[in-house]
């Protein structure tokens, strides 16, 4: 079928059944649902911008001759990696960077994943049969276009023995086999696009100690599969809200959920680890980290370029040119220009694997795993401090059609050179439903987290991946100097 369009997207979630729970109700149409509706149109949006984007978001695959998104190649040069980028960065407009999780950061994950089935399969082939199916899984993926979510991290339940992990019963594990596949049991977060989904996916994120067999487990499963159960947070949708009062809440909760695996079936063929630990850990030899960092700062990227643009049109239409926030303007433009150039440096360094295939440089993109969590928090302080009083005192739809307040809003609330009153509201409610809203609460929360913690991203760059060789030399050359 190749890259499916916005239609065949809904319809695929309107046939089945799977156990979706919002505000403690369970959803049976998750395309029709107030709280959820919004977020399903969306994300029918994302796949129509495949084939309006045609260009630069699809190519055709090597295998079955269809076109194809971009975020399930396998490049095998440097002008396919660069083609790959286009459209990565055509795919992020269409949420402003907004949407995390759109389908192809996952499809990002399982393409680099099924580029080296030698690390499924182990060096002595131990696990070939894994390995084949996630091949098998990666190419069904591209050619029917499917949406993934995803649990990699195990619940809080009690930080003192969470880390041990052998003998905790929460997080997922397997528990029994029978002759048609194995039996998991426990839950796992946070199964970002839950809702949207077609299928749910477990595979190695952190590293798990030697002995716990039981949790080196890795498969893909349909959503409606029995015993599988998402119980999402809080909606911050905005149901029934015009989209000129709440422009981003309208469209772009993709939502998050708890993932609980109730004796959950996988079948053989939806297995690609069972129980082998050296293997879970060697997930890194796949290069998936480099793809789901390129996907996940070019998103960020078109995020922070409409940030800049925002809060410099809020500062125009209030007539603002005061230094303190020329200054701030131009720190957003840092952030811009600095996770920009760390883009490119990392596709101009794009160097191939010993077989073929094409990866960027990771070393640029490292320090934005860091900063960027830092970043984004300041982005939304920013909009705050040149909004100030503004973000407050921005008429709704409804009072805009009111033929009564209209003229008393035109008089007294328009902007700085002749601004409409209607042009200066909407841009003021859009930066209140990006830093202000329930949206903009839970988008707080994403950005400090969603590639780990920067004190935590810090100190891995620190003690595992930056190289050291020059730094040290220089400090050795100097101290030689004064010998």
């Amino acid at each position: 079928m190749g890259a499916r369009t916005g239609s065949q997207f809904l319809d695929g979630l309107r046939k089945t059944r799977r156990e979706i729970w919002v505000d403690g109700e369970k959803i049976a149409d998750v395309t029709a649902h107030p709280k959820l509706r919004g977020g399903a149109e969306s994300l029918a949006a994302h796949f129509d911008r495949q084939h309006a984007w045609a260009d630069e978001c699809l190519f055709t695959h090597p295998d079955s001759g269809q076109p194809t998104s971009v975020s399930h190649m396998i490049p095998r040069s440097h002008d396919e990696l660069r083609h790959r980028h286009a459209g990565l960065v055509r795919l992020s407009e269409g949420s402003m960077g907004i949407m995390g999780r759109t389908p192809d950061y996952m499809n990002m994950k399982f393409a680099a994943f099924a580029s080296a089935p030698g690390v499924w399969a182990g060096a002595d082939g131990r696990n070939a049969q894994g390995a084949k199916n996630l091949v098998a899984f990666q190419r069904r993926l591209a050619e029917q276009d499917l949406s993934l979510t995803h649990t990699i991290i195990q619940p809080t339940t009690d930080k003192r023995t969470d880390a041990k992990l052998l003998g905790n019963k929460v997080t997922v594990r397997k528990v029994g086999q029978t002759a048609d596949g194995i039996i998991v049991r426990g839950g796992r977060v946070l199964a970002t696009l839950a809702p949207y989904a077609d299928e749910q996916t477990v595979y190695p994120g952190q590293p798990i100690p030697a002995g716990a067999s039981e949790y080196a487990v890795s498969f893909a499963i349909p959503l409606d599969t029995p015993g599988l159960k998402f119980l999402c947070r809080d909606s911050a949708a905005a149901p029934g809200a015009d989209p000129f009062d709440r422009p981003l809440s309208s469209r772009f909760d993709e939502q998050d959920a708890f993932c609980i695996f109730d004796d959950v079936l996988v079948p053989w063929d939806r297995v690609f680890i069972d129980g082998d630990v050296e293997i879970y850990n060697s997930m890194r030899q796949t290069g998936f980290t480099i793809n789901m960092t390129t996907q996940s700062t070019v998103r960020a990227l078109t995020k922070l370029e409409f940030a800049y643009g925002l809060a410099t049109r809020m500062a125009e239409l209030i007539g603002d040119h005061a230094p303190a926030t020329m200054e701030m303007l131009g720190e957003l433009a840092c952030y811009v220009r600095m996770t920009a150039n760390a883009l490119e440096l990392s596709l101009e360094q794009a160097a191939p694997r010993e077989d073929g295939v094409w990866f960027p440089r990771g070393a640029p993109l490292e320090p934005l795993r860091a900063m960027l969590p830092v970043w984004m928090p300041r982005v939304a302080e920013i909009i705050t401090l040149i909004g100030s009083h503004n973000l407050l005192t921005t008429p709704s739809r409804a009072q805009f059609d009111d033929p009564g307040l209209r003229p008393l809003i035109d008089e007294m609330l328009g902007g700085a050179d002749g601004a409409a009153a209607d042009d200066r509201a909407a841009v003021f409610r859009l930066a209140w439903d990006f830093v202000g809203s329930a949206l903009a609460g839970r988008g707080f929360l994403y950005e400090r987290f969603y590639l780990t913690s920067a004190a935590r991203n810090k100190q891995m760059l620190h003690q595992r991946f930056f190289d050291r060789t020059r730094s040290q030399a220089l400090v050795d050359d100097m101290l030689s100097r004064a010998r």
